[in-house]
């Protein structure tokens, strides 16, 4: 038996953590675990709101009993359809054989497709209600963030804004479940890890979504992944803001990958000389040590990027080569970048970055270098030299 999680006098919180999944989509390191949030709504009729992994079927449904004290279950709202918020809708419709699914058109194209429900469904539209008794819930579609029939679903009794995968992080949630009961401080770092790499494709989207729920008085956020937001509401919408307009910090990014370490000789010359001009905000990245989700969050988070590569094969290092097409996936604006490269014979990296500086648009700051086998006093001159570039552009763009 599970104790009941209560948020409001009718909206409990029925989600689990997963400790155990090392990927998260098979990519993306959980070194902290995730949760799944799922919310139930208790009126005169009764509401549930997305579900869980499949995983955790049986623990979630023992949740929603306990919560309903043997009432039925009237609605299943879906937010979202991928895996791990719709995986146990085969097991909601075992125990609940009459609960209407509420969804938008694209949402039952998904459920057919993913698991050949088709029956028991209420198609919605953008700014449709639905009562529940006291609660009326509106609905707003928000096409790609992060799926193309993502919605959400606004409680105007309780404004309460329930935000499928919007305002979410990685991060198991530790005992509390509201922003107030947690340190909230562990959850930021892993918000914008989990926009960089699951929602950062689509900044034009969430800037739609947030116009359109401007509008709205909203006094609780239930994401889909992380704490319910009550106390920290502004901060997580600013920061969505930020990201999704690919606004930046004064700060530099250095990524690089070294075979003998003469691309990493020049990336700690770099770094040395951006501290030395007054660039507090540093991060350097080994390819080959530093996982890409980190690097993607970096990118997002500095305005400056600095990156190097030896030549292999007369092209990019592989690794390098893999960043730069993840970068150019989420179609990241508005940075200032910088290179740097060696090579034993012939110079193919740099050529193949200056190629990647003009399919994305970044403003190239300093003298790109490229040094011709080990390091000498030449080559660290030209590393300083890109730093202070790179340092006074950022200074002087305040």
């Amino acid at each position: 038996m599970f104790k009941k999680v209560k948020l409001t006098d009718s909206l409990y919180y029925v989600g689990v953590n997963d400790r155990n999944k090392v990927l998260f989509e098979n990519m993306w390191p959980l070194p902290y675990g995730i949760s799944y949030n799922s919310y139930l709504i208790v009126d005169e009729e009764t509401a549930l709101i997305d579900t869980v992994d499949t995983c955790y079927s049986e623990e979630f449904l023992q949740k929603i009993e306990t919560a309903l004290e043997g009432r039925s279950l009237d609605y299943l709202i879906i937010n979202h359809m991928e895996p791990d918020h719709s995986g146990s809708l085969k097991d909601i419709l075992r125990v609940y054989p009459d609960v209407t699914l509420v969804g938008n058109g694209k949402t039952f194209d998904m459920t057919y497709g993913f698991y050949g429900i088709k029956d028991h469904t209420l198609t919605v539209k953008d700014g449709d209600n639905l009562s529940l008794g006291r609660r009326n819930l509106h609905f707003y579609l928000t096409p790609m963030v992060h799926w193309p029939e993502t919605m959400m679903t606004y409680d105007a009794t309780d404004l309460t804004l329930f935000a499928g995968d919007a305002f979410g992080c990685f991060r198991a949630l530790n005992g509390g479940i509201l922003d107030k009961d947690l340190d909230t401080s562990l959850y930021y770092p892993e918000m914008i890890r989990y926009y960089a790499n699951i929602v950062g494709k689509y900044g034009s989207p969430v800037q739609k979504a947030l116009k359109k729920l401007a509008s709205l008085e909203i006094k609780t956020i239930c994401s889909t992944h992380g704490p319910v937001w009550q106390k920290e509401i502004g901060k997580v919408v600013s920061i969505y803001d930020k990201l999704s307009k690919y606004e930046a910090e004064d700060g530099v990014v250095i990524i690089y990958g070294s075979m003998y370490g003469n691309t990493a000789k020049m990336a700690e010359a770099i770094a040395t000389e951006l501290s030395a001009c007054g660039i507090k905000h540093i991060a350097v990245h080994n390819v080959t040590n530093s996982h890409s989700s980190y690097i993607l969050e970096d990118i997002f988070r500095y305005k400056g990027v600095i990156i190097g590569s030896p030549t292999y094969n007369t092209a990019l290092y592989p690794e390098v080569d893999s960043i730069l097409k993840k970068i150019e996936n989420r179609e990241i604006k508005n940075r200032y970048f910088g290179y740097f490269g060696s090579f034993s014979w012939a110079n193919g990296a740099s050529k193949q970055f200056a190629l990647f500086s003009e399919r994305i648009k970044w403003e190239v700051i300093g003298t790109p270098i490229e040094n011709k086998m080990g390091m000498n006093s030449d080559s660290y001159e030209a590393c300083e030299s890109l730093a202070k570039a790179m340092a006074e552009k950022l200074l002087n763009s305040k």
